[in-house]
Formats: structure tokens, sequence, C-alpha cells
């Protein structure tokens, strides 16, 4: 790769970043992402409430000046809980993600590269994966290797990379046609080379862009798992499973289910924003069409 070619690079994502900066909804949900994620991993130890902490004869009070958020049927902070599940809820979100990005990115690549009858191989193992209903997988994951909360990786990056799989393949076969791919074939350039040199780098635009709209969807996966008890176990706690004990009592103690949904949706709200900011800002001709 040539200087002239870097410097058209860095000049490409510098325009993405100041397009990026103009979409006020991308960068409010940026903002809040960066605060939720501090407050999950520094705010529990500077909470006077522990997360264990319990009264049972305080029991289940509405917010107060000791409870912000109140406290749940048995006595314990709900703000040092929610804090506490958005550390789970958000590392669920981001390494499942990162296990379908992984898995997605290369199947794709090497997929789409390729071409031919392995291509088609590829792609119609992606189909009959899509095939399997999600829930079963779970399920029999669960029943084979115990509730295990690495097991919510695998089974949720198991189902996610295959959309990206898909993607990165249609720019794939888009970018086969290019002449600096004809070039690099025609210099002798190891497949391996092309792939992780050229390839993926010139392809990293929709990616980055599917990662941003990936961990919502694998948040709120995790959220339905663990409401129906498939997910994130006791002693541990997600948002997901704070949902679940609010709406069981959400007649008697309404604010057990309203904050824990507010901060999950306004998490999910975020991570939509700043993808669709990232989408425009990368692909502005897009966002103009």
């Amino acid at each position: 790769m040539n200087p002239t070619d870097e410097s058209r690079r860095s000049s490409l994502w510098r325009d993405a970043w100041h397009r990026l900066a103009k979409n006020k909804l991308a960068v409010v949900g940026a903002i809040m992402l960066v605060l939720l994620t501090v407050a999950s991993v520094v705010g529990p130890s500077l909470l006077g409430q522990s997360y264990f902490a319990q009264d049972l004869q305080l029991g289940a009070m509405p917010p107060s000046a000791q409870h912000w958020l109140g406290s749940d049927t048995l006595g314990r902070d709900l703000f040092a809980r929610l804090l506490y599940g958005g550390r789970i809820s958000l590392a669920v979100g981001l390494c499942a993600t990162a296990v379908a990005l992984t898995i997605g990115v290369l199947y794709g690549t090497v997929s789409g590269f390729l071409g031919g009858k392995v291509d088609a191989v590829m792609m119609r193992i992606v189909d009959v994966i899509f095939a399997l209903p999600f829930t079963v997988f779970v399920i029999l994951l669960m029943v084979l290797f115990g509730r295990r909360f690495v097991l919510l990786f695998a089974a949720i990056g198991a189902v996610q990379w295959l959309t990206m799989a898909r993607i990165v393949r249609g720019q794939v076969l888009s970018l086969r046609r290019m002449e600096f791919i004809e070039a690099a074939e025609a210099l002798g350039l190891s497949k391996a080379r092309i792939i992780f040199r050229h390839m993926i780098p010139n392809a990293l635009g929709p990616i980055i862009v599917y990662a941003t709209l990936t961990v919502p969807s694998v948040m709120l996966l995790e959220a339905f798992l663990s409401f129906l008890g498939l997910g994130v176990q006791p002693p541990m706690s997600s948002w997901g499973v704070l949902i679940k004990e609010g709406a069981e009592t959400m007649e008697e103690f309404p604010w057990l289910l309203i904050y824990p949904g507010l901060a999950l949706a306004i998490t999910l709200f975020s991570l939509n924003f700043l993808g669709d900011g990232l989408r425009d800002a990368l692909d502005p001709q897009a966002a103009k069409d």
C-alpha cells in the first residue's frame, strides 16, 4: 500500500468523523453509552449500598433519600442492582458481538473471496443454521452443558454471526471486481494476505455500522432469555433479570419494572442512534438517497 492510498484512507476516515460529529442524535447516543458504561463499571464501588445487602424487614420500598431508586422485595437497593446488572448486560452485548463479528467477518470474507462451489456450500450452511429455532438451540445448550454464563456468549454469538457473514460476503463480492484486488492477485500475493490486508480493511465501514446495531439486538436477546429464565442465573443479575422480577410485582411495586426498563431502553436507543449516525457518516451517498 503506497503513501497516497494511506493518506486518502486517512482523509476518508477524517471526513467520516466530522460527519458523525455533526449528527446530534449520534453524539447524544455516544455520550449516554459512555455515561452508562462508566456508571456500571465504577458506580458500584462508590455506593454505600452493597449488591447483596438484604433487609427483609424493610422489604420493597419506593425511591427515597436512602434508596434512590427504591428497594426490591428482599430489601436490596435497586440502584446498586441496576449498576451491577448493567455490567452483565453490557458485557454480554459486547462480548457476544465480538464473537459474532470474528466468526461472521472471517466466514463471509472467505466465502465471498473463494466464490464458486465453496461459496455455494458455505452459504447453504448459513441457511441451514438460520432455519434452526434460536430458543430451542439455547435450551439444548443449557441441557447439555449446564446454565453457565459463558454459554450466553456462545449461544447468542452462534446465531448473530450469520447476518454479518452475509453482509461481509456481499461486500467482498463487489470488492473482488476492483482493480487493486486484481493487481494484488497478479503480483502473486497469497490469499490470506489479500483477505487480511485488502478485503477486510476495505469492508470496515459496513462492519462497524453493523457491530453497533448488533449490540442492542444481543442485549435484547439476553433480556428475553433472562425473562424466560434461560439467561443469567442468580445470584448474578442483569437488566433482563431485573425486568423479569419487576414484571412479577409490577402492580404492587411498579418502580421495580420502570427503572430497569428505562435503563435498557435508553441503552438500546443510544446504540441505534450511534449506529444510524455511523452509517450516514461512512456512507454519505446512501444517506442522501
